[in-house]
């Protein structure tokens, strides 16, 4: 049997090359997986994009939190004008305890664990 690589021995190198498979079935950036498009099953790659940019300005210090405490922690986060817009549409006195929370509030759709691979 021929090895790729002479610096490891037979094991070392088939539990890399069973790493680097793994990798590739785990992260699929190509969206060439069954879920297509690499997205979470129940979501789109544009849903999974934009709730990772809502996310991006909501602190963990604001978490759980009501809507003035996002604003206020988005606006510490220095976001855009159209998050802050956004946030301003969710009910007031109502507490999220994560960014998905926040993101179904708002009408967004989130992973259906139900149909999880």
């Amino acid at each position: 049997m021929q090895r790729g690589n002479t610096k490891h021995g037979a094991v070392v190198d088939d539990n890399l090359r069973r790493e680097a498979q793994w990798e590739v079935r785990q992260v699929d950036p190509e969206g060439e997986g069954a879920r297509g498009g690499g997205a979470p099953v129940g979501m789109t790659a544009d849903d999974v994009e934009a709730r990772s940019n809502l996310g991006r300005f909501i602190p963990m210090s604001s978490l759980p939190g009501d809507r003035d405490d996002l604003i206020a922690g988005a606006s510490e986060m220095n976001a855009p004008d159209e998050v802050l817009d956004v946030l301003e549409r969710l009910p007031e006195h109502v507490g999220f305890e994560t960014v998905n929370e926040v993101w179904a509030a708002l009408g967004g759709r989130n992973e259906d664990p139900a149909r999880r691979p």
